[in-house]
């Protein structure tokens, strides 16, 4: 099983957990579907996207447990990234963790292996 990633501001957090699910973050809605990462591109996707944002979360999911709604595609550089196709239902999220902002603004996100 392949562990991704979805960074997104608490704020949309906390509506999804009152929701049930997660819809995506305007970029996602605008795209289409939910951009996710893997650990070896999430804190690419931090510095990209979200350099000076605070009060960020980090959503860990089993890519397994999104069955087919779930598509590798190449995206950033040719790499393959996990995108769905659909709502994030909130039980299929493993764990979330907090994103503080390192010195030098961007996200720390940790370990990601």
């Amino acid at each position: 099983m392949a562990r991704i990633y979805k960074i997104l501001p608490r704020a949309e957090w906390r509506a999804a957990q009152a929701a049930g699910a997660f819809a995506g973050s305007a970029v996602d809605l605008a795209d289409g579907y939910i951009h996710f990462s893997t650990g070896a591109q999430a804190a690419e996707t931090a510095r990209r996207h979200f350099a000076g944002q605070a009060d960020l979360v980090v959503l860990e999911v089993e890519a397994d447990d999104l069955g087919a709604a779930l598509k590798w595609e190449p995206s950033r550089g040719g790499d393959l990234f996990p995108h769905l196709y659909g709502r994030l239902p909130t039980a299929a999220v493993r764990a979330a963790s907090e994103a503080p902002l390192g010195a030098d603004g961007v996200p720390q996100l940790g370990d990601l292996a």
